[in-house]
């Protein structure tokens, strides 16, 4: 009697925003197949970010293996990256070809390598699939709606996603809401968040200090605004601690920037259990990050984003999330509001329950086990 090949799927991690996506979906694997589960995965890692703070430390607090592949696309500009991505996984694929290709998010990799399954005729499953901001000057918008449009299977984590969906012409049977899984690998390592190294030598105490996090071009990239910005949150804060984990392109304004209040406190960035830790323990966040926004949702912590648009309203409407926009005048009412004790208090939205990578583990054995 013939049996049939164990579906081989490529998980597709290019970014650091990726990396917590994946790994509840390699941890259900994992288990299933010690259960005698038949799926098989290679993680691919695009090389998209190749800094060992952006990528390598991630793989090893989160409990991810080494890539099976490393594409080494590196930097350049969007074209140059998405080419390069493209490129490599498709002679991967043409050398070994697997069954499925599951991408998470909105990075560049998620879409360049859609687009190298579909044209050698290797279905795709998105994860985060459907989530929109509106907003076309948001590369991360285009590379939503381009992996969108040529996906097979939607993994998406609220009703306004599946909404957005159905609009475009989506049939609902492939469409599976799952929920969060950046909040499954939260919620696992909720007990493992530690202090950075840094937390003694500010002073910092719990509840005691914000944590601001900016890097879109419309907040960063003009030295005017951004200075605007920051000196807003630092006099909007009380003589508070202010921890700034630094992206790669705020680096580059920030030279650009003298003067600037006492309260803060510039650092690389963190690891996801010591930025986390931050987070939790923050008196408010202040970002122009969505995934961080899901994050402070489910801590409680009280969120300032400071974007016209968000492409997670779940955040906002039942989470601890406000969407100020990036007038720095809109920043002094919400701290007033902030100190006064008055913020929303928020909840959880649904599905968001840390099991995540199961359902998508469950809808994949029933799509791709004959």
């Amino acid at each position: 009697m013939k049996t049939t090949p164990e579906p081989l799927i490529d998980i597709i991690a290019g970014a650091r925003p990726n990396f917590m996506k994946i790994a509840p979906i390699i941890h259900a694997l994992e288990k299933r197949k010690a259960e005698g589960g038949r799926l098989r995965y290679r993680l691919v890692h695009t090389g998209q970010h190749y800094d060992a703070r952006m990528s390598g430390e991630f793989f090893d607090q989160l409990g991810i293996p080494a890539p099976d592949v490393n594409l080494e696309a590196g930097s350049g500009t969007q074209a140059e990256q998405t080419a390069a991505i493209m490129v490599r996984y498709e002679k991967l694929l043409l050398e070994a070809p697997g069954q499925l290709c599951l991408v998470v998010g909105d990075v560049t990799s998620t879409m360049a390598c859609s687009i190298a399954a579909q044209k050698l005729k290797i279905p795709v499953a998105h994860v985060e699939a459907g989530i929109r901001s509106g907003d076309w000057g948001m590369p991360e918008e285009i590379n939503r709606m381009v992996t969108d449009s040529i996906t097979n299977w939607f993994f998406t984590t609220s009703d306004t996603a599946n909404e957005n969906l159905r609009r475009s012409g989506v049939e609902q049977e492939r469409i599976f809401f799952v929920g969060n899984t950046m909040i499954d690998t939260l919620l696992a390592n909720m007990e493992r968040l530690r202090a950075p190294s840094f937390w003694d030598e500010l002073g910092l105490t719990a509840g005691g200090y914000f944590v601001v996090t900016l890097h879109r071009p419309s907040n960063v990239d003009a030295v005017a605004s951004f200075e605007g910005l920051l000196h807003s949150i630092g006099e909007g804060a009380r003589g508070l601690p202010i921890v700034f984990p630094v992206h790669p392109r705020t680096a580059k304004t920030l030279k650009e920037l003298p003067g600037l209040p006492d309260s803060f406190h510039f650092v690389d960035p963190q690891p996801y259990l010591e930025f986390n830790y931050l987070v939790r323990h923050a008196k408010a966040v202040i970002t122009d990050s969505g995934g961080i926004t899901e994050e402070t949702t489910v801590m409680g912590v009280p969120c300032m984003t400071l974007r016209d648009n968000t492409e997670r309203p779940e955040t906002v409407t039942v989470g601890t999330n406000e969407l100020l926009g990036t007038d720095p005048a809109a920043l002094a009412p919400a701290l007033e509001r902030l100190f006064a004790g008055s913020w929303k208090k928020g909840s959880i939205p649904e599905k968001w329950d840390g099991r995540t990578g199961e359902r998508i583990v469950e809808a994949l054995e029933g799509l791709l086990v004959k």
